[in-house]
């Protein structure tokens, strides 16, 4: 019998069946309490299995028959580990790209430091990027200092998905988000939303390894969308911010 959850994780997966059972047996390791949601959009059952036949108590499995991308799979898992009690979420991907080692770091800073969204940045100075190819590299540089530039949120960082979420946050997260499109497109969403309602927003360090095994749910397309995700979220919210003054939820929450 676990204890009551306090800490969750959500891992949204696509043909991951090579890397999740090892990934969320080095999870439990780093974080023996926390609660586990697994998300798959995989277009067959190997990931199930994997999950299924590690046969770890706490973690859920949802299993989904299309690809409806990263952004719905984390909130799904959100809504889940909010029902079960959780008052503080994790989301990190499943092919070691983010590692497991670092799961109870990012929750300590996050209680520790009293902040409501903490996000692994990849372009701190203390960082590292390991095996990417040059042109992800410049393209994910780029995507972030343009999204800097027209959204306005303080970081380094709008596209990584290894981040910890207090249960207001997360909340918040799920009640608003999610409506401007799939993929990566709802990280910085997620984002703006917070920092727009006064939520306390913080990074750290984190050594990010480009996956070595499994396939990459990443394409063009997606890269693509992400882009132009970032210019959409820009424009809805000049005009939002044209007819309707903006308000500060922060105030009250605790």
């Amino acid at each position: 019998m676990m204890n009551p959850p306090t800490i969750g994780l959500v891992v949204p997966c696509y043909r991951e069946q090579e890397s999740i059972a090892e990934l969320l047996q080095q999870v439990r390791v780093a974080l023996p309490e926390v609660r586990i949601v697994v998300v798959d959009d995989s277009p067959d059952l190997l990931t199930v299995k994997a999950v299924e036949e590690l046969a770890l108590d706490g973690v859920r499995m949802i299993h989904r028959d299309a690809k409806e991308g990263r952004g719905s799979a984390v909130l799904l898992g959100m809504k889940e580990l909010l029902s079960q009690g959780c008052l503080r979420i994790i989301e990190m991907d499943a092919d070691f790209s983010h590692p497991p080692s670092q799961v109870a770091e990012l929750e300590q800073g996050l209680r520790g430091r009293g902040l409501d969204l903490l996000i692994a940045s990849r372009y701190l100075p203390q960082s590292s990027i390991e095996n990417w190819p040059w042109t992800r590299l410049l393209f994910s540089r780029f995507a972030n200092l343009v999204a800097r530039a027209l959204l306005g949120v303080p970081i380094t960082d709008y596209t990584n998905g290894f981040r910890a979420y207090s249960r207001e946050a997360a909340e918040c997260v799920t009640a608003t988000c999610g409506r401007m499109g799939k993929g990566f497109i709802p990280l910085s969403e997620t984002l703006l939303n917070l920092h727009n309602r006064g939520y306390r927003i913080g990074e750290t360090p984190t050594i990010f390894v480009n996956r070595l095994r499994g396939e990459s749910s990443v394409n063009t397309e997606e890269l693509w969308n992400a882009a132009s995700g970032v210019l959409r979220i820009f424009l809805r919210l000049r005009m939002k911010a044209l007819f309707f003054p903006p308000k500060n939820h922060r105030s009250n929450r605790r």
